[in-house]
């Protein structure tokens, strides 16, 4: 008896198992990967979704800061301050480029909240730093929210 007609008698008896193996882990791989896109995909959105709400939350807080009359400057700054604290600690879990634009968020509010609001002195000068203050506030607030749109639509 050869062993080569012994083995391709084998394969042949045994095809329809083989073929049903590969197909089974081929089918297993593919929907292990299929669950972790998936899981991820899930993540993307909820993270995306909760930045979302704490932006348009965080921007209230910098609108009322800036433009308010009898505001409690000192409360809004604590509430801002909790605001962007877990807009970037949430940015943590996004992924693309909300991390690195919401550090700049982040950067951006601790150098200028305490700029925000009415001047002490009402300068012509004054007001325009403040009206900076409060566009550079939003625009960086914006570059995060556009970032977060970014991976909203990438996912599929």
């Amino acid at each position: 008896m050869n062993p080569n007609s012994t083995l391709k008698e084998q394969f042949r008896r045994n095809a329809v198992a083989l073929i049903s193996l590969a197909i089974a882990i081929t089918s297993l791989g593919y929907n292990t990967w299929r669950n972790e896109a998936s899981e991820h995909n899930r993540n993307q959105r909820l993270v995306s979704i909760q930045l979302l709400l704490m932006l348009g939350e965080f921007e209230q807080l910098v609108r009322d800061r800036h433009y308010g009359i009898d505001v409690d400057t000192a409360g809004i700054s604590r509430k801002a301050w909790a605001k962007v604290l877990t807009i970037r600690d949430l940015s943590q879990v996004a992924s693309g480029a909300v991390p690195a634009s919401a550090e700049n968020l982040f950067v951006v509010w601790n150098d200028n909240y305490k700029l925000l609001g009415k001047p002490e002195q009402p300068t012509e000068e004054a007001a325009k730093m403040a009206k900076q203050v409060v566009e550079s506030v939003i625009a960086a607030l914006n570059a995060v929210r556009r970032d977060t749109h970014d991976v909203l639509q990438s996912l599929d």
